[in-house]
């Protein structure tokens, strides 16, 4: 075990159905996660990705192997234990922002908050606020809301409780690019200059690349671990992996 990282895996295994028909959606991954780092997973669909972000975060159960988050065991927890876990030190950052209708902006932004039971960091919560550009439309509602103002908004609630760690789900996947490039600089910068450690998933090179390290994915397994790569390596590294795949 790395005593220093934020989230780890094990030889995890993530299995779906049994017998002859069974999956395995992740199979024997081990990786560590340091604190202040951004990192993509990136694989062809059906790489298993997905499925390793959602083991990773505790959305779900493992097969077997080990997963800590901030130095605690995952496997074999309750759900009541692992709920407030999540709750205390994971944010989640979706495509489809995730925003509750009937709320305001701040409500939705502080609603991890009181889900928790937790009274918010004023000082904090305004300087994310004003971080996100947020500040003049805090009683709008989602649907007042642009597309990109949603996802800030969803990432001020991803962060608003100081996370170990941030998830984010194709993040920028329902964006056009030029929030989408907001999105991914501002992820950058917490990671950089408030040492707040994410792990996203995304299918896009372009994307990946404002991460600080990419994981590669293919048949359940991490084929290869690269450290700051231009899209252009990026894509070059997946049409490997495609035509591999393709034999």
């Amino acid at each position: 075990m790395n005593p220093s990282a934020v989230v780890e895996a094990t030889g995890l295994v993530k299995t779906y159905g049994a017998g002859a028909q069974v999956v395995r959606a992740v199979d024997n991954v081990s990786v560590a996660f340091a604190p202040g780092t951004f990192t993509a997973i990136m694989g062809p669909s059906g790489s298993g990705k997905s499925t390793l972000m959602h083991c990773l975060a505790g959305l779900d159960e493992i097969t077997s192997g080990s997963v800590r988050l901030d130095s605690v065991e995952l496997a074999g927890m309750s759900d009541r234990y692992l709920t407030q876990l999540r709750r205390e030190k994971v944010g989640f950052v979706f495509q489809q922002f995730n925003l509750l209708p009937g709320l305001t902006m701040l409500e939705n932004i502080r609603l991890p908050l009181r889900l928790a039971g937790m009274k918010p960091d004023i000082g904090y919560e305004q300087r994310l606020i004003d971080s996100l550009g947020l500040a003049n439309r805090l009683d709008h509602r989602p649907s007042e809301l642009s597309g990109g103002q949603q996802q800030r908004a969803a990432i001020a609630r991803a962060l608003i409780t100081h996370p170990a760690v941030v998830f984010a789900d194709e993040p920028t996947g329902a964006l056009d690019s030029k929030n989408g490039v907001a999105i991914l600089e501002y992820l950058r910068r917490a990671s950089t200059e408030d040492n707040q450690s994410i792990v996203m998933v995304t299918h896009d090179a372009n994307a990946a690349s404002y991460a600080s390290r990419v994981l590669l994915m293919s048949d359940g397994r991490i084929v290869d671990d690269l450290s700051a790569p231009p899209a252009g390596a990026l894509l070059a590294a997946i049409a490997r992996i495609d035509a591999r795949s393709a034999r």
